[in-house]
């Protein structure tokens, strides 16, 4: 647990980088759920993740860890680790400890994102992100990026999608959006209408956003031009969370206008984001927060929030095996 949420790092998908930057051959370390990762990819063009540091003595695979085939090399004595965390080979000796393995964890790659799951119950992957249509679309821009690191938690994090009165307040919207909510097992869909100000006057709008556990959602906007955005918050421990935009505009403008309408775009989400960041990272998180009406699926969403978080009991069970 953490000082200032009462959340372990929650169970789900989270991306860990984008398809684009992990070429063959990469290794990279990574630090997420409060770990050290590593992170490569084979000649096979497979992503993998293991846990970063090598049984043999203590070194991290990430920093100087180089690729032969599809094994990860220890930089420190060259032993060699499969994608499913195996030692592969010693070059020095022809036994292999029983013991030299690492732990490797479950990757899918989808959307131009390389995902990871987490679960402290020890729990395999019970449902998936969805393939998008619009990915790689002839009638669509490739993705423009955007990141950030924030001092919050997904919970908090994820709230604010849903905290309809902030947009006009804080965010200087038009007017207070109308947010409807509606829960499927891993699943939230939230509807909101929008009131976009632009150099031509104001345009209606309409934004619908698909919420698949904490770590994966989407936004679709319509309206002035449609826009999606792909968005990935990922606990780099309990406090940090890393979260990652990418964007795609449909071309109904043509390519050109498209692209310069999806970076004003890109540049406005930013912004409301930027203004989020000082809020979240001096807030508090109420568990009994006095709500009113207009605020928003708030408590929807909360409930919603509880199936990724697993009891206790179970994460003790998992981390005694």
């Amino acid at each position: 647990m953490s000082r200032r949420f009462p959340f372990p790092i929650p169970t789900g998908w989270f991306q860990v980088e984008f398809s684009a930057d992990l070429k063959v051959g990469d290794v990279k370390p990574m630090h997420y759920f409060g770990r050290e990762l590593v992170l490569f990819r084979g000649e096979d063009g497979e992503a993998r993740v293991l846990d970063a540091f090598c049984p043999h003595l203590g070194a991290h695979l990430g920093h100087g860890g180089k690729m032969s085939g599809n094994n990860v090399v220890c930089p420190f004595h060259a032993w060699e680790f499969d994608g499913a965390g195996a030692c592969a080979r010693i070059p020095y000796s022809e036994k292999i400890p029983k013991k030299s393995k690492l732990t490797s964890w479950p990757v899918l790659e989808r959307n131009g994102q390389i995902m990871v799951w987490h679960d402290l119950a020890g729990r395999a992957p019970t449902w998936e992100p969805p393939a998008l249509e619009e990915y790689q679309n002839e009638g669509w821009t490739e993705y423009l990026t955007r990141s950030w690191v924030v001092k919050s938690c997904n919970q908090e994090l994820g709230e604010n999608a849903v905290d309809s009165a902030h947009f006009q307040y804080l965010h200087g919207t038009a007017r207070m959006p109308k947010a409807d909510g509606k829960l499927s097992g891993h699943h939230m869909h939230v509807d909101s209408d929008t009131l976009m100000t632009t150099p031509g006057g104001e345009v209606e709008g309409q934004i619908a956003v698909d919420c698949y556990g904490f770590g994966f959602t989407t936004t679709r906007f319509t309206g002035l031009v449609e826009t999606l955005l792909v968005s990935s918050a990922t606990p780099i421990d309990g406090e940090n969370t890393e979260l990652r935009f990418a964007f795609t505009v449909k071309m109904t403008l043509g390519r050109s206008m498209s692209r310069g309408v999806g970076k004003a775009f890109v540049a406005e989400i930013a912004r409301q984001l930027e203004q989020d960041i000082p809020i979240w990272e001096n807030k508090v998180y109420l568990d009994r927060p006095v709500l009113c009406e207009g605020d928003g699926p708030i408590g929807l969403y909360r409930t919603w929030s509880r199936q990724f978080y697993p009891d206790p009991e179970t994460i003790a069970e998992n981390a005694a095996k």
